[in-house]
């Protein structure tokens, strides 16, 4: 099977990563979470005390921050932030509430496009975040867009959180309402928007297990790569 770029676009909470993740480790393909890297660098102006806010001491900062994607002997995907592996940090509720209004920001996305392009500028990858199919891959051989009803969503995001003992004194309401706000926000940014590609396929996946969605996928994925 000849070996292709997947790339998976999509709203928040409709398991992108979870997809990306399973399809990699079938194909044995290279994942990289672009989520992940918006994230970290959220987090680092979080804990630098950087107003995320202010889009000139944002951009002042990127210098500062290095990060390293690698695949471990399961092809999952370790992030470092300056030579710092992260994990649960990159899902707190202050992280949560702030990435998307950075990653709204020019600079970022610019230095954070670069890095992807270069990451994945073999085939054999499969890639998810939001702007993959229209900006970072334009040309990838396989584009889905995932989405799923919102309070479909809601709950996945409040089951998660309360799985990992993350929820704190959250309620389902204000995950309802960081959602929609994170939707507007990503819908509306003028630097890369979250967009359908024009030949993107796109999954509702709000009736579908993760087994059935992957199963379909992966079907997609072999022949487009006959």
């Amino acid at each position: 099977m000849r070996q292709i770029i997947i790339a998976i676009d999509g709203h928040s909470s409709c398991g992108k990563s979870t997809l990306a993740r399973s399809l990699a480790q079938e194909f044995e393909y290279k994942h990289i979470d672009s989520g992940a890297m918006y994230r970290a660098i959220t987090h680092y102006l979080l804990e630098e005390g950087i107003d995320v806010y202010n889009e000139v001491e944002v951009s002042k900062s990127l210098d500062d921050v290095s990060l390293i994607l690698k695949n471990d002997a399961a092809l999952n995907t370790i992030l470092l932030l300056n030579g710092k592996s992260l994990d649960q940090e990159l899902r707190s509720a202050a992280v949560n509430h702030n990435v998307s209004q950075v990653a709204k920001i020019s600079d970022v996305r610019s230095k954070l496009v670069a890095m992807q392009r270069t990451l994945g500028s073999s085939s054999g990858v499969v890639m998810d975040g939001r702007d993959i199919g229209t900006v970072v891959f334009p040309d990838a051989q396989l584009k889905l867009f995932l989405t799923a009803d919102q309070a479909v969503r809601t709950r996945r995001r409040y089951d998660e959180l309360l799985a990992k003992d993350e929820l704190g004194d959250m309620t389902i309401e204000a995950i309802d309402s960081n959602l929609r706000a994170r939707d507007e926000i990503d819908s509306n940014r003028a630097h890369s928007p979250l967009l359908v590609a024009t030949d993107a396929i796109v999954i509702n996946n709000s009736n579908l297990t993760r087994e059935e969605q992957h199963e379909m996928i992966a079907c997609l994925a072999r022949r487009r790569g006959t």
